[in-house]
């Protein structure tokens, strides 16, 4: 009876913990599931956990093993609103939470994509002296990144120029963005069939699905009457919009003979997004990072519409620093006119010179390893802090 009680208590102290938390958003979930996949990969005796006010997707958590606990926090508008004085009683009732959360389970590693869910946790591991590593998806350190930074042992960015502050810069490793495997792998042998698109024109891939992605929805639909002449169209329009592009495309395209090369879905799940890229000849995007990533690891141009810089200072700034790769061109929201995004689909997709010096851009900074990169970095404190 003895051994058996030592050999529990050997198995329980050679186990790892760790801990994911960032953000409420897919650009902050998806990136710690894939760096789950691989920690799951290659770690034996392995127990994961995801903290934040919400699951966000259940599903993903369930898939990767991934145990929820639940930490609420607090949200820091960049604008005046009441609620950011409630917040910080909910951010701070959040830390008394986190505390416990993290005391009981005593993770190895707290591996942060930022955001505001993230600032109690973060507090929490600093006052229980838990290592600590942040990654930032933009090209801008968000101000939830750039609080964790001073507690961080490791600080990962997804660009080569993203900085942090002199001091802080030196824990800086340029890794790039952890993409799902489900979007690392190769074009389903029946993906024309799973998608039902017409296999004989250039594809074009909208991804108009996210928040704030209105105007550009609206300006495809604008524009729809030029692209279907010679191009299947690929819409992804989010769930509120599905309805409104079906209706407004069945107004605009009266020929059904051409409606039918319009293929507008509310949201593709990670299969058959990555075929749709794999198929795709050029993608219209806003400039979420780890969309554009996702798009430069596929090797397809890009043509990027970043939310107006009063909304969203980060979009804009990821948009123009891969647009210096060579892999996407930018047109600004303002700028937006009936013709001018099918005129740069036309201008890339027929203009082989221009397409394969836009191919090869994509090829000088998107990575197939990342995740497994910071897996392993995970795993090297996890053998360090027992």
């Amino acid at each position: 009876m003895r051994d058996r009680i030592n050999m529990m208590i050997s198995e329980t102290k050679s186990r790892k913990k760790i801990l994911l938390v960032g953000g409420g958003t897919g650009g902050h979930f998806y990136p710690l599931i894939s760096i789950a996949e691989s920690l799951n990969a290659t770690i034996q005796n392995l127990d994961l956990y995801y903290a934040g006010p919400k699951k966000y997707d259940p599903t993903g958590l369930d898939e990767n093993n991934i145990k929820y606990l639940y930490v609420p926090a607090g949200k820091r508008r960049k604008y005046f609103s009441l609620l950011n004085f409630f917040d910080l009683f909910k951010t701070a009732f959040g830390l008394f939470i986190a505390i416990i959360r993290l005391f009981l389970i005593y993770p190895d590693v707290v591996m942060s994509k930022g955001g505001y869910t993230s600032i109690p946790v973060i507090l929490a591991a600093r006052l229980l002296r838990i290592p600590i590593i942040i990654h930032e998806s933009d090209s801008i350190f968000g101000s939830a990144n750039r609080f964790a930074g001073k507690f961080a042992k490791h600080i990962i960015t997804a660009y080569d120029t993203a900085s942090i502050s002199e001091t802080l810069d030196s824990k800086i490793i340029n890794l790039g963005i952890p993409i799902r495997k489900a979007l690392r792998a190769t074009v389903s042998a029946d993906a024309i069939n799973k998608l039902g698109i017409d296999p004989d024109r250039p594809i074009v891939l909208v991804l108009g699905g996210s928040q704030g992605a209105e105007r550009l929805n609206d300006s495809i639909l604008v524009t729809l009457d030029e692209l279907l002449i010679k191009y299947t169209v690929i819409h992804q329009t989010g769930e509120k919009n599905l309805e409104t592009a079906i209706l407004s495309s069945e107004k605009t395209i009266t020929d059904p003979e051409i409606r039918k090369y319009y293929h507008p879905v509310a949201s593709l799940n990670s299969k058959k997004l990555n075929d749709a890229y794999h198929l795709s000849s050029v993608v219209i995007t806003r400039a979420g990072s780890t969309t554009l990533f996702e798009i430069a690891l596929h090797e397809k141009p890009a043509i990027i519409v970043p939310i107006p810089e009063e909304i969203s200072h980060d979009q804009r700034s990821n948009a123009y620093e891969i647009a210096r790769k060579g892999c996407a061109v930018v047109i600004e929201e303002k700028n937006l006119s009936d013709d001018i995004l099918a005129s740069e689909v036309e201008r890339i997709v027929q203009n082989p010179e221009i397409y394969d010096n836009m191919v090869a851009g994509t090829k000088t900074f998107a990575r197939q390893d990342t995740a497994d990169k910071i897996a392993d970095l995970i795993f090297q404190i996890t053998e360090k802090h027992k």
